[in-house]
């Protein structure tokens, strides 16, 4: 199956936050963009953020292994070298970074994540898996 980019539509509470957060803190590239929206290239895939009101996700968590986790989180996989590059850079310069986990361990899956919370509430993870086989090792 050929490899495609997805693109995800999220609401927001401050283009100007959002695009600090995403562009200047993650590294994200910014697309076309305008006072009430803005399209973010987030390692080849396109997530645009509208300005809206309140919103709020029911079910903010849940447990996998021993860990609670959010439900509502998107992320990217990376090679190991732009994972660490990424969790060192961003645990440095954000207090909104989790500790490195590993979960399987020793398991199909296995695979180190961190999130880090954008300042709309999204919870966005970084995952490496131990091989590229193993993303969608069943």
């Amino acid at each position: 199956m050929k490899t495609s980019a997805f693109h995800l539509s999220l609401p927001c509470y401050s283009i100007s936050k959002t695009k600090e957060f995403y562009i200047e803190l993650i590294g994200a590239t910014l697309g076309r963009h305008s006072t009430q929206w803005l399209d973010v290239d987030l390692f080849g895939n396109q997530i645009t953020f509208t300005k809206s009101g309140q919103f709020a996700f029911n079910y903010r968590s849940y447990k996998f292994e021993d860990t609670v986790l959010p439900s509502f989180h998107f992320g990217v996989i990376l090679d190991k070298e732009s994972w660490e590059s990424m969790y060192h850079r961003l645990s440095k310069e954000s207090n909104k970074t989790t500790a490195a986990s590993i979960f399987l361990k020793n398991k199909k899956g296995e695979h180190r994540s961190f999130f880090i919370e954008d300042p709309n509430g999204f919870v966005v993870e970084f995952k490496c898996f131990t091989g590229s086989n193993q993303v969608f090792a069943s």
